[in-house]
This record gives C-alpha cells, structure tokens and sequence, in this order.
C-alpha cells in the first residue's frame, strides 16, 4: 500500500507545530483527509492517573482501548519492548491524502525542515538528503543543493501551495508494508 507521506523536522521552537497546525487546517478546509503521526521522547499521559483507562494500563493490561463520542484512543504499553518504528506504525492509520509526521528526523521519508537560524542551532538539510524543502524566516544561502525548495516560513500560504503541487504529482508517495 502506498501513502503519501511528509516529514516536518526542525529543532523545538523553530515553529513546526504552528506550521502543522496552519497546513492541516487548509488541507481539511480544501477537502483533503489528513493524517498526523507526532513522536515524542517524553512519557505520553492520555488520561490523569486515578482515571479508569490509567488504572487498567498500571495493573497490567498491554492495551487499554478508550472510547466516547467524540474521539478514541488506544494505549498500548510497551513494558520494555522497543519503541516500535515509524514504517510498523503508519499501517495502523486510517486512508488519507496525507500522512504528516513530526519528528523522526532520522527517518528516509520525503521532509520539509522548519529553519530559524535565530535560534542559534543548526540546519539540518545540509546532512540529509531526504528533506526536500526548507520553510525559513532567511533568504536561501548562495549554495542550495540543487532540486531543494526554499519556502517563506512567514507565507504560509506559499507552503501550503507547494504542498498541494508536490501532492498532485504524487512526490511524497512511500510504499507501506
């Protein structure tokens, strides 16, 4: 099964959630089913401790399914399993025009970098192959890599128009198990 999927990488604070947020938003509004996978490296807290779901998660179950009218979830414990990874876990979503992940910047999917040099870190496109577009609050340095798109991180619009032609030519198709 194939998946059109894009990366979305940047040091924290560089703005990649706010880009997200803005991208997932117009994509829905224009009809498009959009799907996110966020990783963390921090413990996730689905519900507070003394609420039934957690209760059943720290006596023992693998799996706590929790469900309501409006959304459900699934918790499932690792106990010392390793983190599974990203190409085992994108089978689990449902059909989508496209699979946004933030995080995993080690990852060989197709990625669009968020680059602030203001925050005094540094890029990340120059050591990875896969990123195919930068969205940055600069100008494109003299010495781009040929074929990488510069965006305008201050017009969204610009990046959400390069998405969509990118979409249309089927660029960030990647084959599922």
């Amino acid at each position: 099964m194939a998946q059109n999927i894009l990366g979305v990488v940047g040091w924290s604070g560089s703005g990649k959630t706010t880009l997200l947020e803005f991208l997932v938003k117009e994509l829905c509004t224009l009809g498009h089913r959009v799907n996110v996978v966020k990783h963390s490296h921090h413990d996730i807290i689905i519900e507070p401790p003394q609420k039934d779901s957690a209760r059943f998660r720290t006596a023992g179950a693998a799996e706590v399914l929790l469900v309501s009218p409006y959304r459900y979830v699934m918790t499932r414990e690792l106990r010392g399993e390793s983190e599974p990874a990203l190409m085992d876990i994108l089978p689990r979503l449902s059909s989508s025009d496209l699979i946004f992940v933030e995080g995993y910047k080690w990852e060989a999917i197709p990625k669009i970098e968020v680059y602030r040099p203001a925050l005094g870190k540094p890029a990340i496109f120059p050591d990875d192959p896969h990123i195919v577009a930068v969205a940055s609050d600069v100008a494109a340095p003299e010495n781009l890599r040929p074929g990488l798109a510069w965006l305008d991180l201050n017009k969204t619009i610009d990046v959400l128009k390069w998405i969509l032609a990118e979409l249309h030519q089927k660029n960030f198709s990647t084959s599922l198990k």
